[in-house]
């Protein structure tokens, strides 16, 4: 009999072997390990290595379980447990020795995330949550901040790279909160932006057309944290659309309306 710690348990335990290898090749990197996805989208050995050590672990417990991975396995949608992995999410970042990448992974069950891991492997900072037992950062409990002005937040983001046919009106929304905030961040990893946003290190996290590996953890780990998630709608479709708007309530509020206010009539209506 499977107990819930046995899920949370396998994916520490994968996230920190995957975290190993990241460190053990960081500045080993050359131009024959990296591949080119689409344009401004790399993958790389270390991409590929993680990635199956975190499946090889996960299948060791779990052999019929389903997956969802960015680089490789991409099982249909089930109703079953389905692991959803971004093995090194902050590739670009990673290629160029930038100090912000992590290693996210989740698990669905009947199309809802039940648990996230998030793994920082330079910080050595693990982000955790399982559905209806908060968020913990290295086992500590965590909470989104209680700032609730958008003139005192500090808010992240991410540049709609594969969607940039959006971006002049991204770049309109990024002034309007520009001009409100107390400052605008975009580091290049956004489980890392939504696992911040969780533990009270920023107030909100908004960007355009991400895949599910990128927001599946760091969702439930926010919301457990007190927060709130939604699509630029205002609704739950982020895994299906890609555009995600993720806060602590009351800035949420706020950065949901500007966004609004751009894409209402172009995107996630």
């Amino acid at each position: 009999m499977t107990t819930e710690n046995e899920f949370l348990n396998t994916a520490v335990k994968a996230a920190r072997l995957a975290g190993n290898i990241i460190l053990d090749n960081i500045g080993k990197i050359s131009k024959e390990d990296v591949g080119l996805k689409q344009a401004s989208d790399f993958v790389t050995r270390v991409d590929m290595d993680s990635e199956m050590t975190i499946i090889n672990t996960i299948k060791k417990r779990f052999p019929d379980h389903f997956i969802l991975a960015e680089e490789s396995i991409k099982e249909t949608e089930t109703d079953a447990f389905r692991w959803i992995i971004d093995p090194l999410d902050g590739t670009t970042n990673y290629i160029h020795g930038y100090p912000v990448f992590s290693v996210s992974i989740a698990l669905q069950y009947r199309k809802e995330i039940i648990l996230g891991v998030i793994f920082d492997p330079l910080k050595n900072e693990l982000f955790s949550a399982e559905k209806g037992k908060g968020a913990f950062l290295n086992g500590h409990p965590i909470n989104v901040s209680a700032v609730s002005t958008l003139q005192s937040s500090l808010i992240t983001t991410g540049f709609p790279f594969r969607k940039k046919e959006f971006i002049d009106d991204y770049l309109k929304l990024f002034k309007n909160i520009f001009n409100k905030a107390s400052d605008l961040r975009r580091a290049g990893s956004a489980a890392l932006d939504l696992a911040y946003t969780a533990c009270g290190r920023c107030e909100a996290f908004f960007e355009i057309g991400l895949s599910p590996w990128d927001v599946a953890a760091g969702s439930i780990i926010i919301k457990e944290a007190g927060g709130i998630v939604t699509d630029f709608g205002g609704g739950k479709d982020y895994f299906l659309t890609g555009n995600i708007v993720a806060g602590n309530p009351a800035v949420h509020e706020k950065i949901l309306r500007e966004v609004q206010r751009v894409f209402r009539k172009i995107i996630d209506k």
